[in-house]
């Protein structure tokens, strides 16, 4: 296996001593144009790759945002990375990406395990309740919560008006003649979860509509297992993301449900996959990649010390399509 190539043989053929390429490479003194060219043609033809590690060791940036995420197969999380990733590396910062895969234990032991690591900030979204830690980490670390909310001194946020989008739902489905209603939710201890289920349960109760409630995972196979535990299929069923709302569909399909003829089915998300199915999903839509965008502004304002607001709360919007009737 071939040794990396070192500093000392960059100089070694552009002519240059050590200090000159250190020069050149980090851009930390002026270098004459034709020592500059030397040193990165030499650099180029040894193949020579720069340890990003030490370099931090030196100016004190390591150029990495920590990243964790509850589950990497959901586009919708991957839609907020994309965010934050696109509006990062154009400033010079790469994202470093973990997965908790939705266990409350995980996340806090990645998010000890990224404070530990040469990092700048941390962006993570947090399915269960925010944990003490993070108070710890805020004070010594920039970071930023996505997609939950706890007031706490020191952290920033970026979410959706998670209530405002599940109401503007409820009151559609409630203008279109709905008259009983399930909601199939995401974890009970997921702040996006509560909000969008105190959005549904307001709504029912000023309108004395009969439901049914159930919790699970923000999952396809968790949308047909809460699906199967209904006791009878309302006239609409609600679902607390947009993967639910798949597997819910996928089945009432194999009870041979008609989708929106028998029952409405709507989700939360607006996921790509949304506009795909058969018939197309009516859901509310956050934007993704807006409040990862927003996260990673919020970072490198922190990191550099410049104010920021301790919160950011991005609109949702209804999106009417097939497989609801209205």
């Amino acid at each position: 296996m071939k040794s990396k190539i070192s500093i000392r043989e960059v100089a070694e053929k552009a002519g240059v001593s050590t200090a000159t390429v250190s020069r050149v490479l980090n851009k930390s003194l002026y270098v004459s144009p034709e020592l500059e060219e030397k040193v990165n043609r030499a650099s180029q033809e040894l193949g020579y790759v720069p340890n990003r590690l030490a370099r931090s060791l030196r100016i004190g940036s390591s150029g990495m945002i920590g990243f964790l995420i509850p589950d990497i197969v959901n586009p919708f999380f991957s839609q907020i990375v994309k965010g934050a990733e696109d509006y990062l590396r154009v400033k010079g910062y790469f994202i470093f990406l973990v997965s908790s895969s939705g266990d409350p234990l995980k996340e806090e032991e990645l998010l000890k395990a990224l404070y530990s690591r040469n990092i700048e900030g941390i962006g993570a979204i947090l399915l269960g309740e925010l944990p003490e830690s993070i108070k710890t980490i805020s004070s010594h670390l920039p970071i930023v919560i996505i997609d939950n909310y706890q007031d706490w001194e020191g952290v920033s946020y970026v979410f959706s008006d998670n209530y405002d989008g599940m109401r503007k739902m409820m009151d559609y489905l409630i203008r279109a003649g709905n008259k009983s209603f399930a909601f199939l939710s995401g974890p009970v201890n997921t702040f996006s979860s509560r909000e969008r289920l105190r959005a549904f349960e307001d709504a029912i109760s000023e309108e004395n509509s009969d439901c049914e409630i159930h919790f699970g995972d923000y999952t396809f196979e968790s949308g047909r297992e809460m699906l199967r535990r209904l006791k009878r299929i309302p006239n609409a069923i609600v679902c607390g993301n947009d993967m639910i709302a798949f597997g819910a569909m996928m089945e009432l399909a194999e009870m041979k449900y008609d989708v929106p003829k028998t029952v409405s089915v709507t989700g939360f998300d607006d996921i790509l996959f949304s506009r795909m199915t058969n018939p197309r999903l009516t859901t509310v839509r956050q934007d993704g990649y807006a409040m990862g965008k927003a996260a990673g502004e919020m970072l490198l304002r922190k990191i550099s010390g410049q104010k920021t607001s301790s919160k950011v709360l991005l609109k949702t919007s209804l999106q009417i399509r097939e497989s609801s009737n209205g």
